[in-house]
């Protein structure tokens, strides 16, 4: 099992052609660095593909998921966010995520 203690969501689309190097570069460039147990999520323009980066400790993981309907819930930007466990299943649902603060509370309408 992969161990991932901290989620992390860029608000910058990214080309889904992209493979492991580009995306890692894409993880230096917009968090500083791929620390150890932490994912790093990555969409696309359109909103119904993510790309997970993992890095292990030893190597990297490189996931993807695709929505056959809808798309995932985003706001576009040019930074990062941190996400809860809570939020993160929320997200590759498609649900709105952002919605979602600790424990599962509704904080914004």
């Amino acid at each position: 099992m992969i161990r991932v203690d901290a989620l992390w969501l860029s608000t910058r689309p990214l080309d889904m052609r992209a493979g492991t190097e580009t995306i890692l570069s894409q993880v230096v460039r917009i968090f500083g660095e791929a620390k150890p147990h932490h994912a790093y999520l990555f969409a696309n323009q359109r909103g119904n593909r993510l790309k997970v980066l993992v890095h292990d400790g030893h190597g990297i993981w490189l996931a993807n998921r695709r929505l056959n309907q809808g798309r995932f819930q985003l706001r576009p930007g040019d930074g990062s966010v941190a996400l809860t466990r809570g939020q993160f299943a929320a997200l590759i649902l498609g649900l709105p995520w952002e919605r979602l603060a600790d424990g599962g509370v509704i904080r914004v309408l």
